[in-house]
């Protein structure tokens, strides 16, 4: 009961993160921005972190080389596929190219997507122990941050209304406590979660982070944001670290 507790009331948290998109409705897409370079930053730094410090340890004690291996790369592809042929966009800029009025609805499906896996991945990791399950909430939530703000923005820019765009994205956020009740109710035990659900999760987590977030932090090419960036990613590894020592 303790991990369901403890499961639920952190993908609650992370589904209400959907609800960050009001602090966007009295703020232009400059100011906007402005935030997100900084938030996306350091969201890449705790889910690196994560990954390597929590996650990929985690799942080594556990099962086969090959087979952790083999789930960490599908982590990798998964998420690849989910961007390819879904058009998954983590649209971290406020200014989107695509312009089409199916293009709130591509960030929809892709943010129900993902938060469902989200959802895996804390009840997953609050499976093994609690203290990783802690970890990774914290990660997921500093991804989320910038990552619900950016998309509430780019539906917005698609041609939602802020109320609609609103609604929605709560909506989607609500696919974070499916995906956790789905693990638990199936009862995984500790090795299939460590020798799948935990490797698959440190490759989803290193490929946004590598693949999506990094790549917006090089559009920035002044000296000073550059060292604000770095420091951020930075004090985003240092956070994960110190979770880790007051294990």
């Amino acid at each position: 009961m303790q991990v369901w507790a403890y499961t639920l009331l952190s993908v609650f948290i992370v589904s209400m993160l959907s609800l960050l998109g009001l602090i966007a409705f009295p703020f232009g897409k400059e100011k906007i921005s402005r935030f997100l370079i900084w938030a996306v930053a350091f969201a890449a730094g705790t889910l690196l972190g994560d990954a390597f410090l929590h996650l990929v340890p985690e799942s080594q004690k556990h099962g086969s080389s090959t087979g952790v291996s083999m789930s960490f790369l599908a982590g990798i592809l998964a998420f690849f596929v989910l961007e390819k042929f879904i058009h998954w966009h983590h649209c971290h800029d406020v200014e989107c190219e695509e312009k089409k009025d199916s293009f709130s609805y591509v960030i929809l499906l892709g943010e129900a997507v993902h938060n469902f896996i989200d959802g895996m991945i804390i009840a997953a990791s609050y499976l093994v122990n609690i203290p990783l399950g802690i970890a990774t909430t914290l990660a997921v939530v500093s991804h989320e941050i910038p990552h619900e703000v950016g998309d509430f923005a780019s539906m917005l820019y698609g041609g939602f209304s802020r109320t609609k765009a609103l609604l929605y994205n709560v909506l989607a956020g609500l696919a974070a406590i499916l995906g956790a009740v789905f693990v638990l109710v199936l009862k995984i035990d500790a090795i299939g979660t460590t020798t799948f659900l935990i490797p698959f999760a440190a490759g989803s987590f290193i490929y946004v982070a590598i693949a999506d977030i990094i790549p917006e932090l090089h559009k920035t090419t002044r000296p000073m944001h550059s060292l604000g960036q770095l420091g951020c990613i930075s004090g985003g590894i240092a956070l994960m670290y110190l979770l880790l020592v007051l294990e």
